[in-house]
């Protein structure tokens, strides 16, 4: 089979992450990304869910900005981690 190169850009932290990670689990980034692609071709589709967590929406964040400038005003309620 004959090999190809990708070149991609990305950020050298997140990079620097990913090797990381990859050698915890004894890979390589080319590895890594040849078993995405992989099974990526195999599903058809991209093999995982990819969505916006809707913690980090517009209005959320505002709402969060919003205490804590209340909060360091002197103002408002700090409340501990709620459980659902």
């Amino acid at each position: 089979m004959s090999q190809t190169t990708i070149s991609i850009r990305i950020d050298s932290e997140l990079k620097k992450n990913m090797e990381a990670v990859c050698s915890d689990l004894g890979l390589n980034i080319t590895t890594a990304f040849t078993i995405f692609a992989k099974k990526m071709v195999r599903e058809q589709r991209v093999p995982f869910d990819v969505a916006i967590d809707p913690f980090y929406s517009e209005s959320n964040l505002k709402h969060l900005r919003e205490g804590i400038k209340e909060l360091n005003a002197g103002r408002g309620v700090s409340h501990g981690l709620i459980e659902d």
